[in-house]
């Protein structure tokens, strides 16, 4: 199979008919075409599209120094962010548990006074702080008001000057917060006026936080590269990101409304939730698009799993399959008559992927279409390169679905109402 991620699909009610999907990838091939190229109409969105754009060679080497310095000090790192600000360094750093970096603290995610309290009382419990606040333009209140919050904790803690060492911002060039920073003496990192927040991951908004953590953001890098390269030269017929946003389209049109990520490995929740962030408020328009879900088995197969066996199948499924056998641990022999002999000897991964093959036959055979993804492992390589195949399957979704990948005006929706409450002044 090579070191490959592999797309396949168990269809056994054939949803999914071959000569109907073989002409829809056809019929998508100049999409493809001006997908790769980049359009033109899109163009101030698509800074991620290369890589290089924002996380060329000598880039890397300065963001892994300013990391370095933060790594040799820092006991804990405050990462300040919601939405796609936070998600792909979260997913990584999740996926990966780095064991030679400073904790992880996330927060402005969430407007609760006891989250932020408890955030406080955490932080006493280290000697050195680090805080990176997220935020493209500086206008969302999360993040803004965390910010706040955490930098006078600092400062009361260490005094302006040694606080504002400890401070890092990543924005837009020209936006308040670069202004912030260029007032207060904070470190400001870019967040690329042409990538938005859930196509961030190889830019400093991802990266910084996974180098940070003791991630070797120049493998995560590689891995999109390649798969950037992957991508450019598969035809239509054998794109694999084409394969899939065609796919999803397909099952759409039959009257399927929820995609699935189904995962055996805890490790994935995070990305998963990365992956239900990128689509869905890249698709969620004009009253159109798949609802994305996840679910982290075998855990949730004893609630969700009743449902997908026998409720209504409104659902597709999409498989998170890890081939690596990066960890072993075997099932000793007992005297103790715990009826769980039948077991004994064998290796809890080994039962872990016999329980992931069962479920996908179970149900397939149900009638519920499975997307199977085969990852070579949960390694820096492989994440990057699932990173930008689901940030290129997701642009192609879009385009198929004939709405606007990069723009988001539904979210604004309760903005308004909570800042009228609120009383924010009208610019």
């Amino acid at each position: 199979m090579e070191n490959k991620i592999e797309l396949t699909i168990l269809d056994k009610k054939n949803f999914l008919n071959e000569d109907e999907f073989k002409s829809k990838l056809s019929e998508m091939a100049p999409l493809l075409e001006a997908a790769k190229k980049g359009e033109k109409e899109y163009k101030n969105f698509l800074g991620w599209l290369s890589v290089d754009e924002t996380a060329g060679e000598e880039h890397l080497k300065s963001l892994c120094l300013q990391a370095d310095q933060v790594r040799k000090d820092a006991d804990v790192f405050v990462v300040i962010g919601i939405g796609g600000s936070n998600q792909a360094s979260r997913a990584a750093i999740h996926a990966l548990r780095p064991q030679n970096g400073p904790e992880i603290i996330w927060t402005g995610n969430t407007i609760s006074a006891m989250e932020m309290k408890r955030t406080l009382e955490e932080l006493e419990r280290y000697r050195s702080i680090y805080i990176n606040c997220i935020a493209k333009n500086f206008e969302t209140l999360e993040p803004g008001i965390a910010f706040r919050m955490l930098r006078r904790y600092l400062e009361k803690r260490y005094g302006i000057k040694e606080a504002s060492r400890r401070i890092f911002a990543t924005g837009t060039p020209g936006s308040t917060l670069e202004q912030l920073c260029i007032d207060n003496g904070y470190t400001f990192l870019v967040f690329p006026e042409k990538v938005g927040g859930r196509y961030s991951a190889g830019t400093d908004v991802g990266l910084f936080p996974m180098a940070v953590a003791g991630i070797d953001i120049c493998a995560v890098v590689s891995g999109m590269r390649n798969m950037k390269n992957r991508l450019l030269r598969e035809s239509a017929k054998d794109n694999i990101a084409l394969k899939y946003a065609v796919a999803r389209k397909l099952l759409y049109d039959r009257g399927y409304n929820i995609e699935m990520m189904a995962y055996f490995e805890p490790r994935l929740d995070y990305f998963a939730k990365w992956w239900i962030q990128a689509f869905a408020e890249s698709e969620g328009k004009d009253s159109k698009a798949l609802y994305p879900v996840a679910v982290s088995a075998s855990e949730d197969l004893h609630s969700v799993g009743q449902f997908i066996q026998q409720g209504n199948p409104i659902l597709f499924e999409t498989f998170l399959q890890v081939r690596e056998k990066d960890a072993s641990v075997i099932l000793p022999y007992d005297e103790k008559k715990d009826y769980f002999d039948y077991l004994a000897g064998k290796d809890f991964w080994d039962i872990n992927n016999i329980a992931r093959c069962a479920t996908m036959k179970a149900h397939s055979e149900r009638g519920i279409p499975c997307l199977n993804f085969s990852i070579p492992a949960i390694d820096e390589h492989t994440l990057g390169e699932l990173f930008y195949l689901f940030m290129f399957s997701c642009y192609l979704s879009c385009r198929i679905n004939e709405v606007n990948p990069f723009d988001q005006p539904g979210v604004e929706f309760y903005k308004k109402n909570m800042f009228k409450e609120l009383k924010k002044p009208v610019a």
